[in-house]
C-alpha cells in the first residue's frame, strides 16, 4: 500500500476484508456459547429417533449448522481450512461404512438386511434398540458431512465459464 495522504479515505480497508458474512464479536461470542448445546441437541434428535420424532437425518441436519455457524460466525475460509477438505468426505465414508457394516451382517448372520433381531442371538443386548440407534447414527453422520460439503461447495461458488 503506498502512503496515503492524510484526510484520504481508505479505499483497500474494505475490499482487504472482503467476504459477505458480518464477524462481530457479539456473533462470535454467541456462536461459541450456542455451538455446543446445538450439537449435543443435534445428537440427541439422532439418538431419540428411534423412540420419538427426529431421527439420523434431521440430527445430522443440525450437526451439521454447527459447522454454518463457525463459517458465519468466524469466515467461511477460516472455518474451511480448520476443518479441512476431507472431513465431509470422511465423516460420510464411515457412516455409510457403518450403515452397510450393520445391514449386512444381519445377512450374514442368516437374516433379512437391517433385521437387527439376529444380533441377539450373538449376545447383544436390546438387539433391536441398538442396532436402530446404530443406524440413526450413522445416517446422522452422512448427512452432517454432507451438508457440511454442501455448504462449503456453495460457498465456494461458480467461477466463470464453469457449469454448476
Amino acid at each position: 500500500m503506498s502512503q496515503q495522504e492524510a484526510g484520504t479515505p481508505d479505499t483497500e480497508a474494505p475490499t482487504a476484508r472482503g467476504g459477505s458474512y458480518v464477524s462481530t464479536p457479539i456473533i462470535m461470542a454467541t456462536v461459541r456459547v450456542v455451538m455446543p448445546f446445538v450439537f449435543t441437541f443435534g445428537l440427541f434428535v439422532m439418538f431419540h429417533g428411534a423412540d420419538s420424532s427426529g431421527g439420523g437425518f434431521q440430527g445430522g441436519v443440525i450437526v451439521g449448522t454447527v459447522v454454518l455457524m463457525l463459517g458465519i460466525a468466524f469466515g467461511i475460509e477460516a472455518t474451511r481450512e480448520w476443518i479441512g477438505p476431507r472431513i465431509p468426505v470422511v465423516l460420510v465414508g464411515i457412516g455409510m461404512l457403518a450403515f452397510l457394516f450393520t445391514g449386512i451382517g444381519s445377512v450374514l448372520l442368516g437374516a433379512g438386511f437391517l433385521d437387527y433381531s439376529v444380533y441377539a442371538d450373538i449376545g447383544v443386548p436390546k438387539a433391536s434398540k441398538y442396532g436402530i440407534e446404530f443406524v440413526e447414527l450413522a445416517i446422522g453422520v452422512i448427512v452432517a458431512g454432507i451438508v457440511t460439503g454442501l455448504f462449503f461447495a456453495i460457498a465456494a461458488g461458480v467461477e466463470e465459464g464453469e457449469s454448476a
